[in-house]
């Protein structure tokens, strides 16, 4: 009997550290997980960033993206220019080619 009883707390000592507790190999693997999961979204936000950050560049010193976003925007025209607006029906969905303009 009592050579079973060391054994017997091994095991269960063994058991517990693999698959219970805090640091289980389930919870482990989850965190694991979760990891890489946050790792692309970050990369996804890193390049959202950077091209906001762009966007932004060209806005302060880039005449033509200036001119582009006034016209696209604002419906501005220059002098001697006719502003045609093309609109779809309001129940149509319209895609947007990229995450960043």
């Amino acid at each position: 009997m009592k050579r079973l009883i060391l054994p017997v707390l091994i095991g269960l000592a063994l058991y517990f550290a693999l698959f219970g507790g805090e640091y289980s190999l389930f919870e482990v693997r989850r965190v694991r997980a979760e990891r890489i999961e946050m790792e692309k979204r970050l990369v996804d936000l890193e390049q959202t960033n950077d091209c906001l950050r762009a966007w932004a560049e060209a806005l302060q010193s880039d005449s033509a993206t200036i001119e582009r976003l006034a016209r696209e925007r604002y419906g501005m025209i220059r002098s001697g220019e006719v502003l045609y607006r093309i609109t779809q029906p309001a129940d149509s969905v319209r895609a947007q080619n990229s995450k960043c303009r």
